[in-house]
């Protein structure tokens, strides 16, 4: 079966800084997530594969991490959002908490306010999320 997630090596991706503990837990969590959340986990390997790694105590506090409360905008919709990324067990989406292992919370991982990448939904249509805050 194939992927309904388009390439997205020619699309606008900035650079991105991980924590590398925050790194070691997201390829583990790709790679056991691959079956079950196979396009989400494929984006999330690449984006761990280019990120900047830093040790936890220098992450910048405007980062996208692990537990991070988020605004941000769906330019292609308008639609302005607060999220919190969480590990795929706390997800909970109508609480806001949404899975490090969906589309969206593997797009965002990394980013700072001001930075957008484009990004594929489940249905392979490229969208824009901005980042506009990071709590």
């Amino acid at each position: 079966m194939t992927s309904a997630i388009p390439a997205v090596a020619t699309a606008h991706r900035p650079s991105i800084i991980l924590s590398e503990s925050d790194h070691d837990i997201l390829v583990a969590l790709a790679e056991r997530g691959g079956r079950r959340y196979a396009d989400a986990a494929k984006l999330l390997l690449e984006e761990a594969d280019r990120a900047d790694l830093v040790p936890a105590c220098r992450l910048p506090r405007d980062v996208v991490a692990l537990g991070s409360y988020v605004l941000f905008v769906d330019e292609a919709s308008g639609v302005t959002r607060r999220v919190q990324i969480v590990m795929p067990a706390e997800a909970d989406i109508g609480q806001g908490r949404i899975s490090v292992l969906s589309l969206v919370g593997a797009g965002l991982i990394g980013l700072r306010p001001g930075q957008a990448i484009d990004w594929p939904t489940q249905h392979g249509v490229m969208r824009r999320l901005q980042v506009l805050s990071v709590e």
